[in-house]
């Protein structure tokens, strides 16, 4: 969809929405160039983690240990 500044300026929430929820891009026309407004592929978060080595033990060895002379109430 082509659209002026001018379009742009005046209902760019709602744009940027359509834009969002249908993922058709809009392009809009400034001094003979066009540019265009379409959304990234989106990743989800789990597929962002990165992994981490935090645990360096056995997970049995944390589970079993005594902290009843380093816990006070």
């Amino acid at each position: 969809m082509m659209i002026s500044i001018s379009k742009l300026r005046q209902d760019i929430y709602r744009i940027l929405d359509q834009v969002l929820e249908t993922g058709v891009p809009v392009e809009i026309e400034r001094h003979g160039n066009v540019l265009r407004i379409e959304p990234l592929a989106s990743t989800s978060k789990i597929a962002r983690l990165r992994p981490r080595d935090y645990l360096k033990t056995d997970p049995d060895e944390i589970v079993h240990l005594d902290w009843s002379g380093d816990w006070k109430p």
